[in-house]
């Protein structure tokens, strides 16, 4: 199954029916009256969020949804039947944004959620609407009105509580492998990872966390570069990152300047999300030498001014993992006792992720179109789609 996720369709609401002029005509009834009934509204389109989905393939193939026409009214009063309501099922996680205003018109965050995304038309009314006893003939009725015509982007983010950063080959799927049942690829080269991989990291009984693993970012994503910058929008939705660093990098690029190159690409892609909670994971500790390692570990520290919390560790060997994940676990139990304290933070982390997620979309935008115009220059075949991997994924939970 290829990971998709971002499309772009269009959906119609059906229109609704017209309203019917007629007249009672019976044997020894001369002045029946009228009995033209009104029409049927319109089916609108909604999105639901469904449990078995995890990509946006089949959005990709099929564009455009149109949702039932109401029936039109009928005489002896019948009323049009309404059209059926269509439903888009989509994976959790995904939001539903107007193309041409850039208005959030759904967030499905939770399995089950099911938002209208385009109103049906109403009805039209018949000419029984319109007598009276001034008007006992109305030759009046009213059209359906048509329904709402939308240009949607589905944009899918993982929903994790914890999000890993680095450059390629910095440890992260190891570390996911680690921790958790995911079994994302691991190889020594760079971009083994391809699409995002989840996996959920059980401390106690009933206690647990989701961890999300994203392809790691180079110099230059902001331009394209590697797998550029589109997979950081999955990031949007997690309470803390860990920043991993490979502290025995394979190329010649010191691990001080390899966290540089993370942090300046994450706040290029999105100047809020760089100021979220951010914790240092300096890995791969067990290929240095033990009294090279606090030296090494001083040096990343001191090039970033971090002041925030440092772990030392080493993935493969799961040193240093267990303090890790048990700190974690205790923050996002902490930020989930603190908003049901008072519900006003969830406002605000709603209000943040919704900053994030437009810088994203301007950022992500911006890369579209400098991609589009260097293939239009180099006349390259415009049916490639650089976002379309041939790869599998699986989600494990």
């Amino acid at each position: 199954m290829k990971f998709v996720d971002e499309a772009t369709i269009t959906v119609e609401a059906g229109k609704g029916g017209n309203g019917c002029m007629s007249f009672r005509r019976e044997k020894f009834i001369p002045k029946g009256g009228p009995d033209g009934g009104d029409g049927g509204d319109g089916g609108s389109v909604w999105v639901e969020a469904d449990e078995s989905l995890n990509t946006l393939i089949d959005y990709r193939f099929t564009r455009r949804y149109n949702a039932q026409n109401g029936q039109p009214g009928r005489g002896a009063n019948c009323t049009g039947s309404k059209g059926e309501e269509l439903v888009l099922k989509v994976p959790v996680g995904t939001t539903v944004v107007d193309v041409d205003t850039d208005e959030v018109l759904a967030d499905l965050t939770y399995i089950g959620q099911r938002e209208k995304v385009a109103q049906g038309g109403f009805h039209g009314l018949g000419n029984t609407r319109y007598k009276s006893s001034v008007n006992r003939s109305p030759t009046q009725t009213t059209k359906g009105s048509p329904g709402e015509l939308r240009n949607l982007r589905l944009e899918l983010k993982v929903l994790a509580d914890v999000g890993l950063l680095g450059l390629p080959n910095a440890g992260k799927s190891t570390f996911i492998r680690s921790v958790s049942a995911a079994r994302p690829k691991v190889a020594d080269y760079p971009f083994t990872t391809l699409v995002p991989n989840l996996g959920v990291v059980r401390t106690e009984a009933h206690r647990s966390f989701v961890v999300a693993d994203i392809p790691g970012i180079i110099e230059g994503a902001a331009e394209g570069a590697g797998l550029g910058i589109r997979f950081l929008k999955h990031l949007a939705r997690n309470r803390v990152l860990l920043h991993l660093v490979d502290m025995a990098p394979w190329d010649e690029q010191s691990p001080a300047e390899s966290a540089k190159v993370a942090v300046r690409e994450l706040t290029r892609f999105s100047a809020t999300l760089a100021q979220q909670p951010r914790w240092l994971v300096l890995n791969k500790l067990d290929l240095l030498p033990e009294d090279e390692r606090e030296s090494a570990c001083q040096a990343v520290v001191d090039a970033l001014d971090w002041q925030g919390p440092v772990y030392s560790i080493s993935a493969l060997n799961k040193m240093g993992l267990q303090a890790l994940v048990h700190d974690l676990q205790d923050f996002l139990d902490a930020r989930v006792a603190a908003i049901a304290e008072n519900p006003a933070l969830l406002d605000e982390e709603q209000a943040t992720r919704a900053i994030i997620d437009h810088e994203a979309r301007v950022n992500l935008e911006r890369l579209r179109q400098e991609m589009r115009a260097k293939r239009e220059e180099a006349d390259w075949d415009d049916d490639f789609d650089d976002d379309d991997y041939d790869v599998e994924v699986e989600y494990v939970r």
